[in-house]
């Protein structure tokens, strides 16, 4: 991959990073810590099964993004050891349209869609 390829990525990755990290804090997630506790889930509802199904799915999103996270992270980590945009299953490069749409992805499609058969 060129440099300037990777230089838009890793822009492109430090960007998506930064929307988690905001996006964690606005739930009142700290986005270094993998607890799924957070702050006062009451919001006021009338009754405690609307406050519990409210809270479940406030910590599911919060897992996805922090999941999210670490998937970012973890790309901007192989942009530095050089092995960033290449598949993991069969190293190949993948294709700059996945990475696009999917900047942290690890496997080409022709791997993934084996994975999902």
């Amino acid at each position: 991959m060129e440099t300037t390829e990777r230089n838009r990525f890793r822009e492109l990755l430090d960007e998506l990073r930064s929307d988690l990290r905001n996006q964690l804090g606005e739930l009142g997630a700290n986005p270094d810590e993998d607890s799924l506790e957070t702050g006062d889930f009451d919001f006021g509802f009338a009754d405690s099964a609307q406050s519990t199904a409210e809270r479940g799915k406030v910590l599911a999103l919060i897992d996805r993004l922090r999941g999210q996270l670490r998937e970012v992270e973890r790309a901007l980590r192989k942009i530095e050891d050089g092995t960033y945009g290449l598949c993991e299953r069969c190293g190949q490069p993948i294709n700059n349209e996945r990475l696009e749409a999917l900047p942290y992805s690890t496997l080409c499609v022709s791997c993934k869609q084996k994975e999902s058969a």
